[in-house]
């Protein structure tokens, strides 16, 4: 099919080589050979009257016209697959979809067992596929390699909409032989000790604090930091044996004190309460299916 010369199917290959900036991985990603996906390289090349992709070293680059494609290119084919291609119906106990969310270690620990269960209980056949935050979540999102994002308050885009998902706040874990606290925990002792914090991969291995982290570092508060972890679920055994304190979610610190030799405190430092936010794709808000997941999100998160 065309388009004022341009041939539409075209667009999914463009779409693949913007993303992937390889014609190879492009190939793999839309199932085409490697020759088939070069051809369709010169085609777009011809019809652009640009390069698109350009070698640099032993990488392809996009060319400033290609960079002023990819989201218009993306957003079309967002468009096409939530008004065209998604269903105009959902029944959830009939259903074999599938859907995307992007979440923390954490959300995974506290809220997503009783989501599944219900879930399962609701929609038997549908599938799940948890991300790692592993880039910048509102890329994910506008790239449609994720149908949700539950993330916290701080980090959600203010181009697509969201809506609070469930809230919890922070406390101190320290090993419960900890040589000095034994009674409380002073903001001095706090300010003095090692700390085991945990951090996020946002892309290109820029790593990012986690909110608890970054809300210290804006006001000025600095700790020595000592381990660094992935996993908000970990830290609470990485300070067992040592001096160490973490600040976690209490409810990561009370699934921990059920197998862990720990104590939790109060924090000595005032810090505001995480509000995890649900967010979804503003192009894809007519999509029954993605409705029905957002509600029961909704419905399990005022249980959380």
């Amino acid at each position: 099919m065309r388009y004022k010369q341009l041939d539409l199917n075209l667009l999914v290959a463009l779409d693949a080589l913007l993303q992937e900036r390889s014609i190879s991985r492009a190939a793999e990603r839309v199932f085409l050979s490697q020759p088939a996906m070069s051809n369709a390289l010169a085609r777009l090349r011809d019809y652009f009257g640009d390069e698109l992709l350009t070698p640099l070293g032993r990488q392809m680059v996009l060319t400033p016209r290609a960079e002023s494609l990819q989201q218009p290119v993306r957003e079309i084919l967002l468009r096409v697959d939530s008004a065209v291609v998604a269903p105009s119906t959902f029944d959830p106990a009939t259903s074999m979809r599938s859907f995307s969310m992007l979440v923390s270690d954490f959300t995974t620990t506290v809220f997503m067992p009783l989501f599944l269960r219900t879930l399962y209980e609701r929609a038997p056949g549908v599938q799940i596929n948890l991300k790692p935050q592993a880039r910048t979540p509102h890329e994910v999102l506008e790239e449609g390699e994720a149908d949700f994002l539950i993330i916290p308050m701080q980090y959600v885009s203010s181009l697509h909409p969201c809506v609070p998902l469930f809230e919890d706040d922070y406390v101190v874990v320290s090993w419960e032989g900890h040589p000095t606290v034994r009674e409380g925990l002073t903001r001095e002792q706090f300010l003095q000790a090692g700390h085991v914090v945990s951090s996020y991969n946002s892309g290109n291995n820029r790593y990012l604090p986690v909110l608890e982290g970054w809300f210290l570092e804006r006001e000025g508060i600095s700790r020595r930091i000592e381990v660094t972890a992935a996993s908000m679920a970990a830290l609470p055994s990485l300070v067992v044996g040592t001096d160490r304190l973490a600040t976690v979610h209490r409810r990561i610190a009370t699934h921990a004190l059920q197998h862990l030799p720990i104590r939790v405190w109060p924090t000595p430092l005032k810090i505001p309460k995480l509000v995890q936010m649900l967010q979804w794709n503003k192009l894809r808000e007519s999509d029954p299916g993605l409705r029905w997941i957002r509600d029961l999100c909704l419905e399990v998160g005022a249980q959380t």
